[in-house]
């Protein structure tokens, strides 16, 4: 069975993957729009405009994480833990919308109407810093992920991932290395065979790439936002505890639900002992919610019904 990830550290560190990938993105795109100007290489502006997508995600994404840390209030009894999930979807929007759509468009036109390159140098130079620090970005981001996915693939525990913020930034630094991988080739092709549409192409592969990487990030957003179970590892062990209670004669089922990365809503269906008196099964119920909160310290929601197991089959036949 694979390990379960490792719990998310707090305060800033907990952050720490956001604030590198946002400050390396806010310079790059500074030096990218310097270099497109002076040059006028179309995924030199692309990228630009990448790079500066990406440090408004970033932002959206220390903002979405203050929000949902919220109290629950009247309106709202589970909290707001879920508000990230919907400003990780804008994020995707943007990347889909201004990343990739300025990108391809950007491109088209610089394909309709080639202007020649100049002096490529700078673009190389503004380049290599971006793989720089993109790449140091990248290696901090890689390195959080892999510390807290355990065992587990690395498209499963993305798929498993109930933190948008740590895949974003992953997939935001992966693909911006490879758009710089893009631009830099695109430069130097248009230079090399004195073609400028050629960097128009590259402009169009750039602004592809970030619409395949919005699509995933959209449809991740999605899940998380509709609502995604918990680990089936955790989902295991509570059923595992109830099943030990020699009072209990069922499991009937364990339904989960995050309200929040860190925040779990659990749902039991128990079919009790018929000998056991109604005082005592309260008794139980409070036991049982104290020894699953010790045990799984995310379980911010317990709700324990007392069903018979046929009644519960049933119910879930017509369901």
């Amino acid at each position: 069975m694979a390990a379960a990830p490792a719990m998310p550290a707090t305060g800033w560190r907990a952050n720490l993957v956001i604030y590198a990938a946002l400050a390396a993105n806010l310079g790059i795109a500074a030096a990218k729009f310097v270099a497109a100007a002076i040059t006028a290489s179309s995924s030199m502006l692309t990228e630009g405009v990448h790079s500066l997508v990406d440090t408004g995600n970033q932002g959206l994404l220390l903002y979405g994480q203050y929000r949902a840390k919220r109290l629950p209030d009247r309106d709202h009894p589970f909290g707001y833990g879920r508000e990230l999930y919907f400003w990780a979807f804008i994020v995707a929007i943007l990347i889909f919308g201004l990343g990739a759509g300025v990108s391809i468009y950007e491109g088209w036109r610089h394909i309709a109407a080639p202007e020649p390159l100049r002096d490529p140098l700078v673009n190389y130079v503004v380049l290599a810093i971006a793989f720089v620090l993109e790449g140091a970005s990248w290696w901090v981001a890689m390195r959080a992920f892999a510390a807290r996915k355990g065992d587990l693939g690395w498209w499963r525990a993305i798929r498993e991932s109930k933190d948008p913020s740590g895949f974003i930034v992953l997939f935001e630094d992966s693909a911006a290395l490879a758009g710089l991988a893009v631009a830099a080739a695109g430069v130097w092709a248009s230079h090399h065979w004195g073609d400028p549409r050629i960097d128009g192409w590259a402009s169009i592969a750039i602004g592809v790439i970030l619409a395949v990487v919005a699509m995933l990030l959209a449809r991740e957003s999605k899940g998380l936002l509709i609502g995604e179970r918990a680990n089936l590892d955790m989902v295991a062990r509570i059923r595992a505890l109830l099943e030990a209670e020699p009072c209990i004669t069922h499991v009937n089922h364990v339904r989960t639900i995050h309200t929040a990365p860190d925040r779990i809503f659990v749902a039991i269906s128990a079919d009790f002992a018929d000998a056991l008196p109604m005082g005592e099964a309260e008794t139980l119920i409070e036991r049982l919610e104290q020894r699953l909160k010790a045990q799984e310290p995310k379980l911010s929601s317990i709700y324990i019904r007392p069903e018979k197991r046929e009644d519960a089959v049933d119910a879930l036949a017509m369901g």
